[in-house]
């Protein structure tokens, strides 16, 4: 379901053909002289916003928490010197009022603060009125309602410059990433709410700063308008998440190095290739469909035998049996694991639920 928003685009992120729109600067505004030697040299490197943590929401009581109030009038005078926006992190209405009466261009909500309705009401009440840009970012659980909910908070406060932020989701999983893309989610936010800018934060998807420039150009080639990365003139000395972060002539590298592909396809005859392709993408989509409807009726005529049987819906052994040859069809046809766990474990739920039906039908359900 598409959802209604009245949006305006933020001045400075230009047209998609002056992708990506840049936001970076360091995790933690740390010092004077590491905010303004960082973006002095950022702006040489097209960065239009410069962002900086003044409060900083560590999950341990004793990890450096930012430097508080004392470092507003440090980005005060990053934009008088560089002319860059400038933005920070708000988790509550004394961070609102205090970022705002120093002159602070941009807020942006977190992770952890998008994911508590109560706080982003809080600070959407704070705004309310107020011709500000807001980011926010996608909660730390992957859940989208979370998500476009705190966007409708914010835009319903009269906030119609907002941004989207995909910096990943916890998992308990190991996996190389800090936190896992789930790029199905913000591709999903993008279905729902076309008008609305989303950019990429690889920084907090990666934790680390090799993984960078093959996240940003993932990024860039799913039509992401922009990316949002840590940068500090030392990197290796951030008194937080310094391993994620850049020195700002490595970002320029990076930068430079990303491939912009057209949104759109333009000339002779090449829409004409593509739609056939599309064509028959659809087709195989309208078989695949009817093979999974007539797969659920082999899964109701089994409820059926089982609820005759007294016999439990799952099967753990019989389950097992199907992921291990599953995934092994799957690997000689040159789909990965992981694909091919997604779409069996949906099709093993979706069976349980047919199969459910029938066990609680009373005989009724043909």
């Amino acid at each position: 379901m598409k959802v209604k928003l009245k949006l305006e685009k933020l001045d400075c992120m230009g047209s998609k053909k002056e992708r990506p729109f840049l936001v970076s600067g360091p995790c933690s505004a740390e010092s004077e002289k590491q905010v303004i030697e960082t973006a002095v040299e950022l702006a040489g490197h097209g960065v239009q916003v410069y962002r900086a943590g003044i409060w900083k929401p560590r999950t341990r009581p004793d990890s450096f928490e930012g430097r508080g109030t004392v470092a507003l009038p440090w980005l005060r005078r990053v934009k008088e010197e560089t002319g860059m926006l400038t933005a920070t992190e708000a988790a509550n209405i004394l961070h609102v009022k205090m970022a705002l009466d120093a002159g602070i261009d941009i807020l942006w909500i977190g992770a952890r603060t998008t994911a508590n309705p109560f706080a982003v009401q809080e600070i959407a009440d704070a705004v309310s009125g107020l011709d500000i840009p807001i980011f926010i970012k996608n909660p730390i659980n992957p859940d989208i309602g979370l998500w476009i909910g705190a966007i409708e908070r914010i835009n319903k406060a009269g906030i119609k410059k907002i941004i989207a932020i995909h910096r990943g989701f916890s998992t308990f999983q190991e996996t190389k990433f800090r936190n896992t893309p789930h790029w199905e989610i913000p591709i999903e936010l993008k279905r729902r709410i076309p008008e609305l800018p989303i950019i990429n934060d690889p920084s907090h998807i990666c934790g680390r700063r090799d993984l960078l420039q093959d996240v940003s150009q993932k990024a860039m080639d799913l039509d992401f308008d922009g990316l949002f990365i840590e940068s500090h003139i030392d990197p290796d000395k951030a008194l937080s998440d310094s391993n994620q972060q850049i020195t700002p002539e490595a970002l320029g590298k990076l930068i430079n190095s990303l491939i912009i592909r057209k949104p759109e396809i333009n000339g002779n005859g090449l829409n004409d290739i593509l739609e056939s392709l599309r064509v028959k993408i659809d087709m195989f989509d309208k078989s695949l469909i009817e093979i999974l409807q007539d797969r659920m009726e082999i899964s109701k005529k089994i409820g059926r035998f089982k609820k005759s049987k007294n016999v439990t819906i799952l099967q753990n052994k019989r389950w097992s049996e199907i992921v291990d040859d599953r995934v092994k069809a799957g690997s000689a046809k040159g789909l990965s694991q992981n694909f091919i766990m997604k779409i069996y474990t949906a099709i093993h739920e979706e069976s349980i639920n047919w199969q459910n039906a029938v066990m609680r039908s009373n005989g009724k359900l043909k």
